[in-house]
């Protein structure tokens, strides 16, 4: 038992507020973070001019945007607006590749490519012609 936490036998249980549950997510964000831990040589430079650029004209006019651009106006502290939004753009972004990287151990790239596209298609159809979301609701 490790002196000073009191919460079991080994430095990897839990404490009992997080209970079964809390241990498995633990294991299964142990799982996807270590295949994390290999140390790339090279950057792939265009990869990442892809990512940014792609990132970047997504969230252009974007209700993450607008939300910033509103808190910062009304805000007395600006620079804690920006490191705030900073903050929870750079977790979501890192969500979103520990999700992609998990999800394509499992399924091939040409389906999720697929799968992506449809999804953007769906979202063009939307907001081409409101109508047609109108008339589900």
């Amino acid at each position: 038992m490790i002196k000073g936490l009191g919460w079991g036998q080994s430095p990897v249980s839990a404490p009992p507020a997080l209970g079964k549950m809390g241990v498995e997510w633990a294991k299964i964000g142990a799982k996807v973070l270590l295949p994390l831990t290999r140390i790339e040589t090279a950057m792939d430079w265009q990869l990442l001019g892809l990512s940014f650029v792609t990132v970047f004209l997504a969230e252009i006019g974007d209700k993450s945007q607008l939300a910033a651009i509103a808190l910062g106006s009304s805000a007395k502290s600006p620079r804690a607006v920006l490191l705030g939004s900073m903050t929870a753009l750079i977790l979501t972004s890192f969500l979103g590749v520990i999700a992609g990287g998990s999800i394509a151990q499992f399924f091939p790239e040409k389906l999720l490519k697929a799968l992506a596209a449809i999804g953007f298609a769906i979202l063009a159809l939307k907001l081409l012609w409101p109508a047609l979301s109108n008339e589900s609701d």
